[in-house]
């Protein structure tokens, strides 16, 4: 398999007058082509601030990131957002969905906004991805119209539309009851399985992160891997 992130001593420190804070120190993160991957930290932790350095969301006091064979870290904010449209899905708690436009048009946005339109092959990968989610009856409902569950399937969809390379899910069951949130984990489990999409979950929930090959523990600003029940049952 292939590397897919690799992320080499991610430091990351906000100045509040003659105040340093220290958020993160020298975190190293690697994913490999088609993993499962659960990012685990109390509140404060760190681990929001880096998931959004590995989404190109923030840059990193120190330390570097490489994201499908592409140095990224040093890019231009042009280029980061390029390169965010094209190589990286995300799935948020809130799913963000554009209210007034149809769950087609949501999925299809990453790839029309670019391009100042919706081509038919656009719409048809839009509609080919809801109808891998379950989604094949709500095609042209707006946003308003669908579920809370039902929304996040959306954002799924609209995650995978331009092929990206890592898929970053933020709480994306922090919004939804048990039931809800147990559904959207196996469609992105199944994702995971069926299209070898590389995820990095981030998320308080032991449960969830239980279901992923791989957790990844951010304490006190430092990450470290920690086995799950799956993987020493594999290496036993």
């Amino acid at each position: 398999m292939s590397i897919v992130l690799d992320a080499r001593g991610i430091g990351m420190s906000f100045r509040n007058g003659d105040e340093l804070t220290e958020v993160l120190k020298g975190v190293d993160v690697t994913l490999q082509s088609g993993e499962l991957a659960a990012l685990l930290g109390a509140s404060g932790s760190g681990k929001s601030t880096l998931l959004s350095i590995i989404g190109l969301l923030l840059r990193p006091t120190t330390g570097s990131i490489t994201i499908a064979g592409q140095r990224v870290d040093a890019l231009s904010e042009t280029d980061r957002a390029r390169f965010r449209n094209q190589r990286l899905g995300f799935i948020f708690q809130f799913h963000h969905l554009l209210p007034d436009f149809t769950a087609t048009e949501n999925v299809a946005f990453p790839a029309a906004a670019p391009a100042g339109r919706m081509t038919s092959a656009m719409r048809q990968r839009a509609r080919d991805l809801l109808d891998r989610v379950g989604l094949a009856d709500r095609m042209d409902f707006p946003a308003t119209r669908l579920s809370g569950g039902q929304k996040q399937r959306v954002a799924i969809a609209r995650a995978l539309m331009n092929n990206p390379a890592l898929i970053l899910a933020d709480e994306p069951t922090g919004s939804l009851d048990r039931l809800a949130a147990d559904k959207v984990l196996d469609l992105m489990k199944e994702v995971n399985r069926d299209d070898k999409a590389t995820f990095l979950i981030c998320t308080h929930d032991e449960s969830i992160a239980a279901r992923c090959a791989r957790r990844i523990m951010v304490k006190d600003g430092r990450a470290e891997q920690v086995r799950t029940q799956q993987q020493l049952e594999l290496r036993g």
